[in-house]
């Protein structure tokens, strides 16, 4: 298969792209803070009248948590207690910003941390990578919940995507689309439909959130810029499932012992 061989050129590389496009929000919006620092801190401050000290320290804790985490996970240094933190700068944003009432960015977000759990899965198989060999019982479990909730996360962003309409395209992209879904969710087949789930996010990323046609100063720029790198970070944690596999959760594990 095509995409077997793909697999095996990039085994070295795939994981390097896969945590670059994962952080790639994170990155964004830590640097926004520092470019819309005043935008940001006035924001808050009107929307929660929690006064002016407390509004920076929401902003500066937006800016160095983000860009730490960043740091840190394409560094390989403390990658779980970066995790961690993104994932509190996930829920911290999530309540400021009013996300939690709005389903459509809500399952966004959602899908983020799951590619956040996926990418803690990895560090801690890294983790334990020294004591290859020696046999332990149950270890991985953890790992593979966490592998099983990071894909099932991850498939809300295509939730988002479902167009309910009657035309055709839309029909046949709605039944295409949830077979991958569940393909991915229940582990069958997972690198392959994964891998095509990259492919078809990629590109209506392009064709729905081309950020630079907007000039810079209309908002739509900010709102299309915000929802391509999101949707960069949930390539990423797809490109971790191609990666590293579903892990022991799924139909192809299962397949494995029949």
């Amino acid at each position: 298969f095509i995409y077997l061989q793909f697999l095996r050129m990039t085994k070295h590389y795939l994981p390097h792209l896969a945590r670059l496009c994962l952080i790639s929000t994170f990155l964004e919006d830590g640097i926004r803070m520092w470019f819309q620092w005043n935008e940001q801190r006035d924001y808050i401050e009107a929307t929660w009248n929690c006064g002016y000290f407390l509004a920076i320290c929401f902003v500066l804790i937006n800016l160095f948590g983000q860009l730490g985490g960043c740091i840190l996970i394409l560094s390989r240094n403390f990658v779980q207690y970066a995790c961690f933190g993104l994932f509190g700068i996930i829920g911290l944003q999530t309540v400021a910003y009013s996300i939690l009432w709005d389903l459509k960015f809500l399952m966004r977000n959602l899908a983020l941390g799951g590619g956040l759990l996926l990418l803690l899965a990895e560090s801690r198989s890294e983790g334990k990578s020294m004591f290859a060999g020696v046999p332990t019982i149950g270890e991985s479990s953890p790992k593979q919940y966490m592998q099983l909730g990071g894909r099932v996360l991850l498939i809300l962003m295509f939730m988002t995507l479902l167009h309910f309409n009657a035309s055709f395209f839309s029909i046949i992209q709605n039944m295409v689309g949830t077979g991958l879904i569940v393909l991915v969710a229940i582990g069958f087949k997972t690198k392959l439909a994964a891998l095509t789930l990259v492919i078809w996010l990629f590109s209506l990323n392009l064709y729905f959130n081309a950020f630079w046609t907007i000039p810079a100063y209309k908002p739509m720029h900010d709102f299309l810029k915000y929802d391509f790198f999101q949707s960069m970070s949930v390539i990423g944690g797809l490109l971790l499932v191609v990666a590293l596999g579903p892990g022991g959760v799924s139909m192809d594990e299962k397949k494995k012992e029949w």
